[in-house]
């Protein structure tokens, strides 16, 4: 562990190019996933939210099924789209970032619906019936939910990234870890320990862990306005 500690320490002082080059395409990766699945999944458990859970149960059974869904399975539902034969084979995206892209936004945007229907719900109801008293549109209704609902959705968010930054069956996948291309922090620690480096494996893991803690210190920061508290 000290080893690995050591190791980690002087991985990231001397940051080389193919370090950096892992560490920005990760970042890229988890990071689009997360902006797409909340461009979509926002909206749609907003909506979720908002129905009588009756009306809604089996779909929301669907997505908290979803939200379990293993990462190998995600990452054949992609393979199959866009392999040479598949529906999207004419795009050529096998083996690129756009296809990780794909499959972690597969993974994430289950989580982030559920979720946020969950937070919707559970304070969407009262707004909503407040709102309409008042005569207020559907667009105001919509983003006042919304801004009430904000630290649950972010969380939502937090836990998605979480999610699809550890992630390494799906990516390798559809990504096939091609070094300088689709190598990223979770292929590159597979590698690693596969070749017997077990040190510099762990340190890559070490890394992995510091770039998400930054993350989610972030997000926290956004979550509650700034504050630690």
């Amino acid at each position: 562990m000290l080893e690995a500690i050591s190791e980690a320490v002087s991985l990231l002082l001397h940051l080389d190019r193919n370090l950096l080059e892992i560490i920005l395409l990760t970042l890229f990766v988890s990071g689009s996933a997360v902006i797409l699945a909340a461009l979509f999944g926002v909206p749609c458990g907003t909506w979720l939210g908002m129905q009588p859970a009756k009306r809604v149960r089996w779909l929301t059974r669907i997505i908290y099924t979803l939200m379990g869904l293993p990462p190998v399975v995600g990452g054949l539902l992609v393979y199959m789209l866009i392999r040479r034969n598949g529906p999207l084979g004419s795009l050529g995206l096998l083996f690129t970032p756009p296809a990780m892209i794909m499959a972690q936004f597969l993974l994430a945007t289950p989580i982030v619906i559920g979720l946020t229907s969950v937070s919707v719900r559970s304070k969407g109801r009262e707004i909503l019936a407040t709102l309409i008293s008042l005569g207020a549109d559907r667009g105001l209704v919509l983003r006042t939910i919304i801004r009430e609902a904000r630290f649950g959705i972010l969380a939502a968010l937090i836990t998605g990234f979480g999610r699809v930054v550890a992630e390494v069956g799906a990516v390798t996948m559809v990504g096939g870890n091609i070094e300088g291309f689709t190598r990223v922090m979770t292929t590159a620690i597979v590698l690693e320990v596969r070749q017997g480096k077990f040190a510099t494996g762990l340190a890559l893991g070490i890394i992995l862990l510091l770039l998400s803690f930054i993350i989610n210190i972030l997000l926290y920061r956004l979550q509650w306005g700034g504050s630690d508290e």
